[in-house]
């Protein structure tokens, strides 16, 4: 079973975190909500417990990891030395590294953008200088995922998922992610 961590920072955007944990733990991925804290408040308000604290071993145990976005949630991703080092070390070690929403600009202070397509939250594309940015939904580039935001988190989950082997033809039809697409 592969093992992901999904980042927590003060000011994360509540859909985007939440929404991509229960897809990946649906896909029967272990995934961790991995925080800066030990419970964070996000953007609107909400806390969440968070199942470890970040610590700089993060990429010796995982698969993947997932920035989710917010503000000023993805300004505390990109200001924060450990996750730095944690997208680092995933680059290193060949590992998957994923961003959503705003939180593209943490991927751009580590480094990893450079040479490489992404996207970001529509207005984020003139503040990120590196790489090569696309209008997509989901910008897949090697073992980099980008998504734009709140709306896109399901096209974004689920395509992690079919990059980590799993079918995701059954969880989309059940959670009527297929029923939306047709309207």
């Amino acid at each position: 079973m592969k093992k992901i961590a999904v980042f927590v920072a003060p000011g994360f955007e509540e859909g985007e975190t939440v929404t991509v944990a229960d897809i990946l733990r649906r896909g029967e991925m272990h995934c961790d909500l991995v925080g800066l804290e030990n419970v964070v408040t996000g953007a609107h308000n909400i806390s969440i417990q968070c199942d470890r604290v970040i610590d700089d071993e993060i990429a010796q145990e995982y698969d993947m990891i997932v920035l989710p976005g917010g503000r000023p949630g993805a300004d505390n991703l990109r200001d924060n030395d450990l996750v730095i080092k944690a997208i680092k070390d995933m680059k290193k070690e060949d590992k998957w590294i994923a961003a959503i929403c705003a939180a593209p600009i943490a991927l751009e202070r580590a480094g990893v953008l450079e040479d490489k397509n992404f996207t970001v939250y529509p207005g984020y594309d003139e503040i990120i200088k590196s790489g090569n940015y696309k209008e997509d939904i989901v910008v897949v580039d090697g073992k980099l995922v980008t998504s734009r935001g709140p709306a896109t988190v399901f096209e974004f989950s689920y395509t992690l998922l079919d990059l980590l082997g799993v079918d995701t033809s059954i969880l989309r039809e059940r959670m009527l992610y297929n029923f939306v697409l047709e309207q």
